[in-house]
């Protein structure tokens, strides 16, 4: 029987997963080897320096470059204040004074003598990095940042939209057929992450955001109201810096589509527990999918599961991962041996799909995966 590799959505009860938590510049570990941490801790901590801006203090007094220097009243390290008076012209008569003021809250970091132009730069923004997960810190890195360690249950998405998220996993519907509508969105899921079936509605995500619901888990989106979430047709390769108020993460494509059975199951039986999750996704190389990582308690038992390669084979369910067809689902109808020639004039081994709406395409092995049950 013909028989191929292809990458899959992984879907495992119990698996051990590892996070980097690093800082985008040099700071300060707040934890440290061998640490238990919760996800909303924070690991690691630093300052991100603050913006510059340039005055022109020559052409604000209407006086020399090379003189700025003697109508300073701040210094080089000085603090200012918004509006706080830099520098002043010298006169024996007040209204024949020349002023020119700070427009910002910050330090006075240089000045020149040259140009004329002092330059002012704003406080340092605080960034933390959280643990993420709930978990141990198995290793640092000295001032960039640590690794935290759990055993949990893990799902992948095809896709998402939105970044980190951490919440109480909680059922919207009680089946994956059922469509997550808006009287599915309730006061008491502020702070929860809701789980739908095989559709949620615009309305449904517009009213979970207003309702503080931190992200939905979907089996099926429809473009149209993806586009409406975002306020814009997404057209980018990776997604996850959204600032939409809401985390979506999507199991199977972009249409109505039950959920697949086993990980609809999985994150029922883990309702109530604390999740995270993040709807990064990079369709391009280097993929990146959208995760839902559950940490499982520590009396937690059982063999934990390891990722292993799909076999793709005749009969199987797959999903598109390329355009101009993503997101659609149909069962492999052959495997062709022979390499084939497609538009980019490459030669690539190809499958035939059956589309779940009938038709027939023939796509590079490399654009698909096989769905889990």
């Amino acid at each position: 029987m013909a028989h191929a590799y292809t990458p899959g959505l992984r879907v495992a009860e119990k698996t051990k997963i590892r996070k980097a938590r690093v800082l985008p510049l040099p700071g300060e570990l707040v934890v440290k080897k061998g640490d238990r941490v919760e996800a909303e801790d924070v690991v690691a901590r630093t300052e991100l320096p603050g913006k510059v801006f340039s005055v022109n203090v020559a052409g604000r007094l209407g006086i020399p470059p090379e003189e700025v220097v003697k109508y300073m009243i701040r210094k080089e390290g000085d603090p200012v204040a918004k509006d706080e008076i830099l520098a002043e012209s010298k006169s024996l008569l007040a209204w024949l004074k020349a002023t020119c003021t700070s427009p910002i809250k910050g330090t006075v970091e240089t000045i020149s003598n040259i140009t004329g132009q002092v330059l002012l730069r704003e406080p340092p923004q605080p960034i933390e990095v959280r643990a993420y997960i709930g978990g141990r810190v198995v290793e640092v890195m000295e001032k960039e940042g640590v690794v935290v360690e759990t055993t949990a249950s893990f799902v992948q998405g095809i896709f998402g939209v939105g970044g980190e998220a951490v919440g109480l996993l909680e059922m919207g519907v009680n089946s994956p057929e059922e469509v997550l509508e808006p009287k599915g969105i309730r006061q008491e899921h502020e702070g929860k992450i809701l789980v739908a079936g095989s559709l949620v509605t615009w309305e449904a995500m517009d009213k979970a955001r207003k309702a503080g619901v931190k992200g939905i888990v979907t089996g099926g989106v429809y473009d149209e109201d993806l586009k409406a979430l975002l306020g814009y047709d997404l057209g980018v390769a990776i997604t996850g810096s959204e600032e939409i108020g809401l985390t979506l993460i999507v199991t199977e494509g972009f249409s109505r589509i039950n959920m697949a059975k086993k990980t609809f199951e999985l994150l029922q039986s883990k309702r109530g527990m604390k999740a995270s999750i993040n709807g990064a996704t990079q369709i391009r190389a280097g993929v990146v999918r959208p995760e839902i990582i559950i940490p499982l308690n520590k009396e937690a038992t059982g063999e934990e599961e390891t990722p292993a390669e799909t076999g793709m084979t005749i009969g199987d369910m797959v999903r598109v991962i390329r355009e101009p067809h993503f997101g659609k689902i149909g069962k492999v109808k052959s495997l062709p041996v022979e390499l084939q020639t497609i538009e980019t004039e490459a030669k690539v081994r190809v499958v035939e799909i059956e589309l779940t709406e009938g038709s027939t395409i023939l796509i590079p092995r490399a654009n698909v995966e096989v769905i889990k049950l």
